[in-house]
């Protein structure tokens, strides 16, 4: 793939990393013997510092705010530590909720828009991946965008990968924990987003939100995943698209003690 262009300043996403966990009692600070999960090693190198490597990488990034229980974790990072010098990353407190931390960063930094958002246990990001879910979110059109990976693409790389998919008439597709935000109107998704927080392995009840009409739909898969796209955009009032990510490694976050390993070995060539 070619490099992408360098992006226009005021075209430039803010990257949103949200960081927060469960500390010492999450199943992968244990496994890892760390004591917050985005500290676990992938590789020889704490996840959080490979997300963030992979934002900085990209030129359609501009700044990087990281959302953490815990601020001061990020200058335990030695690897971030010119990143933060040159003012381009910083660190904000996390909400109780990730849809909140989303919020209340926006709320407190300066002219956000466009705005990525990912999370600080996708150790496989890559500026591959930024540069392709920019690029498709800007040219889309809409006001909020999502990345997805089909579960042929992700299994006909990774066979026992386990994932939560949602299911199409077309395909079943799970997500790859990357957002777009366009513009203010985008904002919307995100309060939306604060009704279906506790549902997010039920997908079922997700949908249930968004009308009768869509949740018939979706059971008996009537839908493809752009006609589901476009009657969400209806029921929300903005446009909202889902970017078809073309990587198996998308689709792939650190949620178990089996996540890490695999990520370990695609890493280090053994995947």
């Amino acid at each position: 793939m070619s490099p992408a262009p360098a992006m226009p300043e005021d075209r430039r996403f803010t990257a949103l990393v949200l960081a927060a966990d469960r500390g010492v009692d999450d199943p992968v600070s244990r496994a890892a013997g760390v004591d917050h999960k985005c500290l676990a090693m992938v590789a020889g190198r704490p996840m959080l510092e490979r997300v963030v490597g992979a934002l900085a990488e990209s030129p359609q990034i501009g700044a990087i705010a990281v959302c953490l229980a815990d601020p001061l974790l990020l200058e335990r990072l030695d690897g971030l530590a010119a990143l933060r010098r040159s003012g381009r990353l910083l660190a904000l407190p996390a909400a109780a909720t990730p849809s909140q931390s989303v919020l209340q960063a926006l709320d407190s930094l300066d002219r956000p828009f466009p705005v990525l958002i990912t999370t600080g246990d996708h150790a496989l990001l890559s500026r591959a991946m930024v540069d392709h879910f920019c690029a498709e979110s800007l040219n889309g059109g809409a006001s909020v965008t999502a990345g997805v990976t089909a579960s042929g693409t992700l299994l006909a790389r990774y066979p026992a990968s386990r994932r939560t998919y949602l299911r199409f008439r077309d395909e079943r597709y799970s997500g790859s924990n990357l957002f777009a935000l366009l513009g203010m109107e985008g904002l919307e998704a995100v309060r939306l987003w604060r009704r279906v927080e506790q549902h997010r392995k039920q997908p079922w009840r997700i949908a249930a939100l968004f009308g009768p009409a869509l949740l018939l739909g979706y059971l008996l898969r009537r839908f493809s995943l752009d006609e589901a796209m476009a009657r969400v955009s209806g029921r929300l009032g903005i446009a909202v698209s889902a970017v078809k990510m073309p990587f198996a490694e998308a689709a792939i976050d650190v949620d178990k003690p089996e996540d890490l390993d695999l990520a370990e070995k695609v890493l280090r060539g053994l995947g």
